[in-house]
């Protein structure tokens, strides 16, 4: 009986729900958004056939870990927060390609918001792309539909790499490739991070059938040289120059590596190409070599991963050879992304590579100054240790 006095209870607040939305189709009308209206009768809907809503991320761990919602982009279907597309690691690709990866991923969690390219008030679809690219130091049109004609076509998903853009159609727009109605940014393995629809937030989504893809930089380019990035005097000399042969466990001894780590800082560096001391230096920084450690923030682990960074990268904050693969790739998109230069990838390590492209070099904050600073003078105490 109770039951039955519940779904005539739903079913009445449905009808109410429905009867109330001539006045909200009115006023969503001149702009044709009608998110938030659609999501009233999908949360009275849910509600009446004892489902829980798909709701609105948050924050950067809710919009992974709620099921994003994927209609259009993979058959109506919505993913659970287990499902396997969640795990899926960045795909390797072109350096530049991962410098737009890894600078998207600062963005999840950031609510949609229609016709805003600013983070601090929200992203739409074409305004996360063209804003990731101008943090790269790339201008792009503003909308989907001019977007689809910069670059180069690919010819089909298989043949996408991290940092593409894929375009689909959607509501008003005849889903063409001359005329998409929502892109995203590929990141390998099939997913892409996007800013679905009013009530969602940027996310990670799984790709179905695109309308178009196209490649904004060609798979060898960088983006852009260092030169145009002055270094505001923190360790201005300092880049890359990592020889895998020259890092020697006395070198790791004296930052202090527990021993246990200092094969993954060494595994993790020959994979990407990072100096292993430059990664053990960001950990002793960052944690102090703690891997259950957790900031005011919520950055985790040993490498103080943020939950949606860790999540894009498909790895574990709390699992330390994951976390430190994690950090290697990161780090060495930015370092590909500025040419070498090791106090430009620290500063987009720890303040964004939005801010850095916002300061033109290494953003004027007390904690990312000091950051850098102590960074680069550890790696160049352990580097010495080994000459």
């Amino acid at each position: 009986m109770s039951d039955m006095m519940a779904s005539v209870s739903g079913v009445r607040s449905l009808a109410d729900q429905l009867a109330s939305l001539g006045p909200a189709l009115s006023s969503a009308a001149p702009s044709g958004n009608f998110g938030a209206v659609l999501s009233q009768i999908s949360s009275q809907m849910n509600a009446l056939e004892g489902r829980a809503p798909a709701a609105a991320a948050a924050t950067t761990t809710a919009s992974l870990g709620a099921g994003a919602y994927a209609s259009g982009y993979a058959g109506g279907q919505v993913v659970s927060a287990g499902s396997s597309p969640y795990a899926a690691p960045v795909s390797s690709g072109g350096s530049a390609g991962q410098a737009v990866v890894a600078d998207a991923q600062q963005y999840l969690g950031v609510p949609y918001q229609w016709g805003s390219n600013d983070p601090s008030t929200g992203l739409d679809c074409s305004g996360l792309v063209q804003r990731v690219y101008s943090d790269l130091g790339l201008s792009l049109p503003r909308t989907s539909e001019e977007q689809a004609t910069v670059g180069t076509p690919v010819s089909s998903l298989a043949q996408a790499q991290p940092g593409d853009l894929v375009f689909f159609g959607g509501n008003g727009y005849d889903g063409t490739p001359s005329s998409p109605g929502h892109v995203g940014i590929y990141i390998g393995n099939g997913m892409m991070i996007d800013a679905p629809r009013s009530g969602t937030a940027v996310q990670i989504d799984p790709v179905a059938n695109p309308v178009a893809i196209r490649r904004i930089l060609p798979a060898t380019s960088a983006v852009p040289a260092s030169s145009a990035y002055p270094l505001n005097g923190v360790g201005a000399t300092l880049t890359s120059s990592y020889a895998p042969a020259g890092t020697t466990s006395a070198a790791m001894d004296s930052l202090g590596v527990p021993a246990n780590l200092q094969p993954l800082f060494a595994s993790a560096g020959a994979r990407y190409n990072v100096d292993p001391l430059l990664l053990a230096s960001v950990a002793k920084q960052e944690s102090g070599f703690q891997t259950g450690a957790v900031s005011g923030a919520g950055a985790q682990g040993v490498m103080q991963l943020m939950p949606g960074t860790a999540a894009g990268l498909g790895v574990s904050a709390f699992d330390p050879a994951q976390a430190i693969d994690g950090a290697a790739q990161l780090l060495s998109g930015y370092l590909q992304s500025y040419g070498g230069s090791v106090p430009l990838a620290l500063a987009a390590y720890n303040a964004g590579p939005g801010a850095v492209s916002q300061y033109g070099g290494i953003p004027p904050y007390a904690e990312t100054q000091n950051y850098v600073s102590n960074i680069t003078s550890m790696l160049a105490s352990a580097s010495a240790v080994t000459l």
